[in-house]
């Protein structure tokens, strides 16, 4: 019998081409309260808004959350606040048990939003994020990063820009010293692709980036994109769609070329992936409300959807905590909208939502 808490497989796994995954779209929903999540991003600097979070643990054992900060959804600026939205984070050092106050890590004249982040192998933070503005054609936005070579407290004041017209929800993927990878999706002519920036020097520049998914036609829409290294070696990029299921690219030359997208088998947004030290592979995602897909071989098979909370916000990142636990951080969605940070444990039969 399942410990107390868990959730389990909504139905049997069936196969298709590559990938199976569970046919249950509603999942199975964990009724969540004040015991199993906390608000970590309060505070005076992070405006009445709080969205688009994600976690990264430091090779100093701190757990560093960063996160979009305004006053709505979309945050441009405004009278009060005439630097539109800007990018906020709070720190651990106990495990997610205890968050610091919010500190604003960069606020440009644009709305900058969907902030990730990740660290290098020499101990550099890379916080990719992208800058949303009014035009004259409707509206522009670019992918840009900015860096930290003091564990996060302090971090440059000018921000590197990635790619012109291109907007991303991801973190930087350090594939091998100095080679980044970062997945970033933009519209051109009415169609919307994913696309791969790769930098060589840690993330000062960025090569033309490339395209994932373009005419793809199974893939008429693909957006937010991450990457992670499977153990033969090859890279694998989920991409979201608005309109089908969730696609797949796999590279097997360090991401200079990639296969053709394929169907992953269910609908998801924000995709973001993590491995465990028990090799698990973490697929969370929105769509159901905040959810969870476990692969325990290699992208080829999905268990799933785990729905981590009810709220729509989700854009859910996992960190591995000290004792093989999870904890997860996503947002609310709505006025007023908040961070939380959660914990559970991956069992064999699904997950079990932890107290604090």
């Amino acid at each position: 019998m399942a410990a107390a808490g868990a959730i389990l497989p909504t139905a049997k796994t069936k196969p298709c081409k590559r990938l199976s995954y569970e046919r249950s779209h509603r999942g199975v929903h964990m009724s969540i309260d004040a015991a199993y999540y906390r608000r970590i991003s309060r505070g005076e600097a992070a405006g009445s808004y709080q969205a688009f979070p994600d976690a990264c643990r430091l090779r100093n054992g701190d757990i560093v959350c960063v996160f979009y900060a305004g006053y709505a959804h979309v945050s441009l600026p405004n009278r009060e606040y005439p630097r539109g939205g800007r990018i906020c984070f709070v720190r651990s050092q106990d495990e997610g048990r205890t968050w610091s106050q919010p500190q604003v890590l960069y606020d440009g004249l644009d709305d900058d939003r969907d902030p990730h982040i990740s660290q290098l192998h020499d101990g550099t933070l890379v916080c990719s994020f992208f800058t949303y503005r009014k035009a004259s054609n409707g509206v522009e936005f670019d992918t840009k990063v900015v860096l930290s070579h003091d564990d996060g407290r302090t971090w440059s004041k000018r921000p590197v820009t990635v790619a012109k017209g291109y907007a991303v929800s991801a973190p930087v993927r350090e594939v091998a010293p100095g080679r980044c990878l970062l997945g970033i999706y933009t519209e051109q002519n009415g169609q919307g692709f994913a696309a791969i920036a790769i930098s060589t020097d840690g993330g000062i520049r960025w090569k033309k980036p490339v395209p994932i998914s373009a005419n793809c036609p199974t893939l008429p829409d693909g957006t937010e994109t991450d990457i992670i290294r499977l153990k033969d070696g090859a890279l694998m990029a989920v991409i979201r769609s608005d309109k089908v299921n969730m696609h797949f690219c796999l590279s097997k030359d360090e991401g200079r070329t990639w296969s053709s997208p394929q169907d992953l088998g269910f609908p998801g947004h924000a995709p973001h992936l993590t491995r465990l030290s028990t090799g698990e592979i973490l697929l969370t995602h929105r769509l159901p409300n905040t959810a969870l897909h476990i692969s325990r071989d290699e992208g080829r098979s999905w268990q799933g959807p785990y729905v981590l909370d009810e709220v729509i916000g989700a854009y859910p990142s996992t960190v591995e905590l000290k004792d093989g636990s999870v904890l997860a951080v996503y947002y609310e969605e709505g006025e007023g909208s908040a961070v939380r940070a959660m914990r559970f444990r991956v069992r064999k039969d699904g997950i079990e939502k932890l107290k604090w």
